[in-house]
């Protein structure tokens, strides 16, 4: 004699909606906190250099000085175009705020040299412990 009744068993189902959220979540999450790397507002044509070396990671950001080939001076990530007087004042005030202050100067490779004489000069004026002028590094076996 049987007295239970055998049930049948159903397969185990996976919840698709619930996988989908979870997806949404972390791409969210992925996308907010990635970093992304800044390009310039400025098209510039650097010179290439053997000898130039990369920034460290933990390096202070630099006041990033930027020269067209035109001669257009421009000072930081402003696309607004500024005189050698307010670049001075510029200069100063980021060395009074941080005596270690840094500058990297972004010249076109047609940018005319008086102007980038003139920047150094006033970088130098301005009492900066550190001067960089950015150029194109490739590296080897890169056309």
């Amino acid at each position: 004699m049987r007295f239970y009744v055998r049930k049948r068993r159903q397969p185990p189902a996976i919840i698709i909606v619930a996988l989908i959220d979870i997806l949404i979540v972390l791409l969210v999450f992925l996308t907010v906190t990635t970093t992304f790397k800044q390009q310039p507002a400025i098209r510039l044509a650097l010179p290439e250099s053997s000898s130039a070396r990369r920034a460290d990671a933990n390096d202070s950001p630099p006041l990033v000085i930027t020269i067209d080939a035109k001669g257009v001076l421009r000072l930081g990530p402003n696309p607004a175009p500024a005189t050698l007087e307010q670049l001075r004042a510029a200069l100063a005030a980021a060395v009074a705020r941080d005596p270690d202050a840094r500058a990297a100067i972004n010249a076109d490779k047609a940018a005319p040299w008086g102007v980038l004489v003139s920047v150094m000069d006033a970088a130098k004026k301005a009492n900066l412990k550190e001067r960089q002028i950015s150029a194109f590094t490739r590296e080897p076996g890169q056309p």
